[in-house]
């Protein structure tokens, strides 16, 4: 048969139309800033030269994005960003009841020890080496629920920093540290850094923000620059000046260097947990001079990162997801200088001891009720009969309700039944699994903080907690900013789909078709 030229015109046009298939990922980084709130990439934005600059002009930035849970602290987040699932499907549901596990010690430094055992179903890296069994995975943070959480239960390279300054891991994941983190710790980091102070990265004067403000820090060296004093303590203070960020970046990528993740033919899995910015927003709150010049280094940090991660693999085939795993209130007696006369520190100790003195009146335990981030649980059997729980918990909402600070107290049976206009319902509802569900559910105003001690923090189910950046950069998606209303738990399935790989259970969140091209 003969196929005349005309014929053959069309397809010829048609294949020589369609752009190239981006070639196979060979590395998948996940960045996530700990305590990184959305806003801080406008009000920054415009200072950025490094990292973050590079993303946000270059990648796919979600402006509208948010950890859709209630309580938003440091574990239950960073466990959802690559399950795809919402603390009520992986366990994950407070700090508290994060990673802490005394039967798997610490190879290396002092700690408790831990492990993923709380931690249900699967994650992304699962999914990765279920499609390719090749593939490796490598965490490193500061913190040990960041370096955990996002690789779920897989018995990975997983390293987290111990206070006497080296990185370590627990037995769960090995018996003793590699070579090259072994390097890493003899440089003694930390302790080349006693007696260096934080100075301003810019001139003074590119600060709006005033270096005097008493609220910060507890009243205690809240004005630059701030000395790493030396002495015993100094590792563990270290934790909170911006070089444990540029030590955790130097940490994962002399992983890389030695292990050769990312270096094909399979693809890898790399997961940063940045947690500086989480500290100092804690110790001076996020609209201090200190957050502010943090996020600049960070910038940078995150540009030497990308720079070192492109020298060393193809970057053409490297996928780049960067978000927080929460966000954090401003400091409540700063807000409400502002006008929000609601904005306090919030204690419920007058609430949990009326209620304990009805359940010992009734014969019962009275520390079968607890609060732990707002939700309140009764033992039940501990209680005695059930007419004294139901009153303890008659007694415990009435006070809380009349709380300064206090915006609800509702019934959690019955929360996934409200209106979908209800965000704080919901975020409540998708908390908890059905073998682990609070009695009652505490929720502060807008701009109220629990009173324990800290300058400024997070844990609510409000946009200042929830609202995070979620930005993909690579060859695969989209550039551009999109103001669609998605979730952190969106973040997996995105990067399945692109990866062409399936999740091993059903997901709470989807793909976001705007990510990618």
């Amino acid at each position: 048969m003969t196929i005349s030229l005309a014929a053959t015109l069309p397809l010829a046009a048609a294949l020589v139309a369609a752009p190239a298939a981006p070639p196979k990922p060979t590395l998948v980084v996940l960045l996530t800033v700990d305590q990184m709130r959305a806003d801080y990439l406008e009000r920054f934005g415009p200072q950025f030269t490094g990292g973050l600059r590079r993303l946000m002009d270059g990648g796919m930035l979600f402006t509208n994005a948010h950890h859709d849970h209630a309580i938003t602290e440091t574990a239950p987040g960073h466990a959802s960003l690559l399950s795809g699932r919402f603390p009520r499907s992986t366990g994950i549901t407070a700090n508290a009841f994060g990673v802490e596990d005394t039967s798997m010690k610490l190879v290396a430094g002092p700690g408790p020890g831990a492990s993923p055992a709380r931690f249900r179903g699967t994650a992304l890296f699962d999914w990765m080496q279920k499609a390719d069994g090749r593939s490796r995975a490598l965490s490193v943070s500061m913190k040990d629920r960041g370096a955990i959480l996002p690789v779920g239960r897989a018995r990975q390279m997983v390293y987290w920093y111990a206070a006497d300054g080296q990185f370590t891991t627990s037995r769960y994941y090995a018996d003793s540290l590699p070579g090259w983190l072994r390097e890493v710790n003899a440089r003694a980091v930390p302790r080349l850094h006693e007696g260096d102070s934080w100075t301003l990265l810019l001139p003074a004067d590119r600060y709006p923000e005033p270096d005097s403000v008493p609220y910060e820090s507890g009243g205690r060296d809240f004005v630059f620059p701030h000395l790493l004093a030396p002495g015993p303590a100094a590792p563990s203070v270290f934790r909170f000046f911006p070089w444990m960020d540029e030590l955790t970046v130097a940490a994962a990528l002399a992983g890389v260097a030695a292990t050769g993740l990312g270096a094909g033919p399979q693809t890898d899995l790399l997961a940063v947990s940045l947690s500086a910015t989480d500290l100092i927003g804690h110790r001076y709150g996020p609209d201090s001079r200190e957050v502010h010049d943090q996020v600049l280094r960070l910038d940078r940090m995150l540009g030497t990162l990308l720079d070192s991660l492109y020298r060393m693999r193809d970057s053409t085939r490297i996928l780049v997801v960067l978000t927080g795993d929460h966000g954090v209130q401003a400091i409540p007696e700063l807000a409400a200088q502002r006008g929000n006369d609601r904005a306090v520190r919030v204690r419920l100790d007058e609430a949990v001891d009326s209620a304990r003195a009805v359940i010992r009146a009734g014969q019962g335990n009275p520390n079968a009720l607890d609060v732990e981030s707002g939700a309140v649980f009764l033992d039940r059997a501990a209680a005695g009969k059930r007419q004294v729980g139901d009153s303890a918990l008659a007694v415990f909402a009435r006070v809380a309700r009349r709380t300064l600070g206090v915006q609800r107290v509702d019934r959690f049976e019955g929360l996934e039944k409200a209106p979908p206009t209800d965000v704080v319902a919901r975020r409540w509802a998708q908390m908890f699994p059905k073998d682990f569900r609070p009695a009652l559910v505490v929720t502060l105003e807008p701009g109220s903080i629990w009173g324990y001690g800290i300058v400024a923090t997070h844990g609510s189910p409000h946009p200042d907690d929830s609202h995070v950046p979620i930005l993909f950069f690579g060859a695969p998606f989209a550039h551009g900013r999109s103001a669609t209303f998605v979730r952190t738990v969106d973040i997996a399935p995105t990067l399945a789909q692109v990866l062409g790989v399936k999740p091993l259970e059903a997901l709470d969140g989807v793909p976001l078709a705007e990510a990618v091209r």
